[in-house]
């Protein structure tokens, strides 16, 4: 059987979200990351890339080349909601799916024509629901396997759909300039420009000994992708061992009630997410860092393992308590980690045995807001502190 590998990318995947919700930004420089020097750029919409500007360039680099750019801060709530959306279309089309980053995937089509239809109906197919649905373009490539599905996917952005037939795998591998593959990075490009290496064909005459010196055992690697190769396998998301959330703040503070209240936003989105997988932990870890860049973390376990936003949150703002607050944060955040191996048969973590009755109820309340958030956002349903300190 044929290996038929799919790379999906979503085009410029956080600026193109914010225009999506704000209209007025379309077809305008749109630059994710924030407006404070100290930054660095998240994402950039394609009109602001014709002026340079680029994912990680400090912000202050990215204001000189587009001065009339318009700076939008990071909103990663929103960016996964709407991963989480592509990722569930991708799942209808494929068992295997590997998730590599928020807006990029492999999947393994291997076999599923007589499902889908030929490779190119199924990229269409996925293209046109993934608009249909969230209104947003990706660029799909398909081909052999991962390394040249990824090459293709880059080949024709934005919107694109590139396929390379196994036939074609090598003479297109060969081709392709070392600089533009996934693992080479500048300084082994300048090394191997030296020994007058520009494309991958190039190093099919390069002594085996002078590219091992170069790029160590990854010189095995490129001589496969030489060739048009690569048998690395998609491999679906295996069980996390932790889940976790945090947030960035605009500004560095030690304000306890800012701080508590960011707490609280952070171990709601843990707490959707480990619902959501069917997952309780025993571990919940709170997460600084502080002004100068030094991380702080504090964990508690318990025998009971649980799911409870609330009963991670009062866990974690126990932590938070015990922290010296005398230097500013850059940083706060939560992880659930220490997995139970049979959730369905835990029973929920209590803070206190005494309040059983208080809590019991708790549970049924974050099922309902989760359906609620699912249904109609995460601004339709919150809790009331979170409100009042708006």
């Amino acid at each position: 059987m044929e290996r038929i590998v799919l790379h999906i990318d979503m085009d410029a995947f956080y600026a193109s979200v914010e225009q999506l919700d704000h209209p007025e930004l379309r077809g305008k420089p749109v630059i994710v990351g924030g407006s404070s020097n100290r930054g660095v750029v998240s994402a950039a919409s394609y009109e602001a890339r014709k002026f340079g500007v680029r994912s990680a360039m400090p912000i202050f680099q990215a204001k000189k080349r587009c001065p009339q750019g318009i700076f939008v801060p990071v909103r990663m709530r929103r960016y996964k909601e709407m991963s989480d959306q592509v990722m569930e279309i991708l799942e209808r089309y494929s068992p295997i799916v590997e998730q590599v980053s928020i807006d990029e995937a492999y999947l393994d089509l291997s076999g599923l024509e007589r499902l889908h239809g030929s490779p190119e109906q199924m990229a269409r197919r996925i293209k046109e629901e993934i608009r249909r649905i969230t209104s947003l373009s990706c660029s799909i490539g398909i081909a052999p396997n991962k390394f040249l599905a990824k090459v293709a996917s880059e080949t024709n952005k934005p919107d694109g759909l590139t396929i390379i037939p196994s036939r074609e795998a090598a003479k297109i591998a060969q081709g392709l300039p070392v600089g533009k593959v996934p693992g080479v990075g500048k300084k082994s490009v300048n090394r191997l420009e030296k020994l007058k290496v520009v494309t991958l064909g190039d190093l099919l005459a390069l002594p085996e000994g002078a590219l091992l010196e170069v790029a160590g055992k990854f010189a095995y690697t490129l001589l496969g992708f030489a060739k048009g190769r690569d048998d690395s396998p998609v491999v679906s998301h295996t069980d996390a061992k932790s889940i976790s959330s945090e947030e960035t703040f605009e500004e560095n503070t030690n304000d306890f009630e800012v701080l508590r209240k960011e707490l609280l936003v952070q171990a709601e989105e843990v707490g959707r997410r480990l619902r959501k997988n069917g997952l309780k932990g025993t571990t919940v870890t709170l997460k600084l860092r502080r002004a100068d860049f030094v991380r702080i973390t504090r964990s508690i376990s318990f025998s009971e393992p649980t799911d409870s936003t609330k009963a991670m949150y009062e866990w974690a703002l126990r932590l938070l308590e015990a922290v010296d607050l005398s230097e500013k944060f850059r940083l706060i955040g939560i992880a659930v980690s220490g997995f139970a191996a049979n959730p369905s048969a835990s029973t929920q973590l209590n803070l206190f045995a005494q309040e059983n009755r208080r809590h019991r109820s708790w549970p049924e309340v974050e099922k309902a807001m989760d359906s609620i958030t699912e249904k109609f956002g995460r601004e339709a349903i919150k809790r009331g502190s979170l409100i009042e300190e708006e």
